[in-house]
């Protein structure tokens, strides 16, 4: 880093991405630092700089002995280990210690004494969110929210006569003919443990999920307007019960609000629907495969008079772009919820169904809206 570019950031002031010490003399204290630094998008450390801004400088003395404290803290004190880079800048001052600390890849990342640590804004909060430490791990695919129990499931939710259809129709077997208590077929298939449902299960065959887990299903709401208006709308309704369930419903609430063009057809013909329905079929499904099912929200769509949104809770993988999945890239948050919904609706998986919306109607924006952690599908309409 030259030193007109040091100053330059100092003339900024701290935010989420720079800090100022004047001094480091304590290893707890720098390890929070780390670690915030590290769980969020990366950052730089400047020591001999005060809050103020103004440069304070280093002695050799202090340069060697922040340096060694830098090295031990990184390797004892966060976990787990990082590695920051430094690099002494020379000032009218004295010297200042930059430290380059990378967003990390194996989040989330702790202090030593298992404290895990953000940034927020120029400072810096612990994590204590019991939902927000699970997306954590979730990013780094340490645990899939599809796998974990949901609340109050158990095996008299079961819609029993839709999963025996599902096993007949899938293996040409029936559960009645089984030697095995169903508890024992749904855990063979991660669907349930220690006789609770997890996620996948849940929403795969459970009769209504969303009465214990008000998050599972998709909250739609058609309007005359451009705006939100919730006094003035054309049709509101929750979509419940099981996956198929809530996907079939949401499809024939879309296909009851969207226009549809004549043409050259006959008077009594429906006509052309105003988007390709397979646009919905894909980002319907997708928003119900790939949100995030550790945050308490449902899927919502809005049908506005210019456009329809398609909002799912969670922001794409850490690992994932927009650019990303408009090139056919996945990353796959639940995969035991994925591997068996393509077999219940239709979902290909292998991160094609963003490419054959765009293929069939390319005026589709996406965006990562990682600050209020969801996904935001805009779907313009025709004039």
């Amino acid at each position: 880093m030259e030193t007109t570019e040091l100053i330059e950031i100092i003339s900024r002031g701290e935010d989420s991405s720079h800090q100022f010490k004047i001094d480091i003399t304590n290893a707890t204290s720098l390890a929070g630092e780390f670690v915030a630094f590290s769980n969020s998008s990366g950052g730089i450390l400047l020591i001999g700089v005060d809050d103020d801004g103004n440069i304070v400088g280093l002695s050799n003395e202090d340069i060697r002995r922040i340096n060694q404290l830098i090295s031990n803290t990184a390797t004892n004190n966060v976990e787990p280990p990082i590695n920051p880079k430094t690099e002494n800048i020379s000032s009218h001052n004295g010297i200042i210690i930059a430290v380059s600390i990378p967003q990390g890849i194996s989040k989330p990342y702790m202090d030593n004494q298992a404290n895990i640590w953000v940034k927020n804004g120029s400072d810096k909060r612990k994590v204590t969110s019991r939902e927000e430490i699970r997306r954590m791990f979730q990013d780094s695919r340490l645990i899939h929210a599809d796998e974990t129990p949901a609340r109050g499931m158990q095996i008299g939710n079961l819609d029993k006569e839709y999963f025996s259809n599902f096993i007949y129709k899938q293996f040409n077997e029936r559960i009645e003919d089984q030697d095995k208590p169903i508890e024992n077929t749904l855990e063979s298939m991660n669907l349930m443990k220690n006789g609770e449902f997890n996620i996948s299960g849940a929403l795969l065959f459970t009769k209504n999920p969303s009465i214990q887990n008000p998050s599972f299903m998709i909250k739609s709401i058609s309007l005359p307007g451009d705006d939100i208006d919730p006094d003035q709308y054309i049709e509101s309704i929750d979509h419940t019960g099981k996956l198929e369930d809530i996907y079939n419903s949401t499809i024939n609430f879309i296909k009851r609000n969207i226009r549809y063009i004549q043409n050259n057809q006959g008077v009594n013909a429906k006509g052309t629907p105003e988007i390709p329905l397979i646009v919905f079929e894909e980002l319907i499904a997708n928003a119900l495969i790939h949100r995030d099912y550790f945050t308490s929200a449902p899927v919502r769509v809005f049908i506005f008079k210019n456009r329809i949104e398609i909002i799912s809770p969670g922001h794409l993988p850490n690992s994932l772009t927009v650019e990303n999945i408009k090139r056919g890239n996945s990353n796959m948050r639940n995969p035991t919820l994925a591997s068996f919904a393509s077999k219940i609706i239709p979902y290909r998986g292998l991160g094609s169904g963003i490419l054959r919306a765009l293929k069939s109607y390319p005026n589709i924006k996406f965006e990562d809206d990682r600050d209020g952690n969801q996904f935001i599908v805009t779907i313009d309409r025709p004039e």
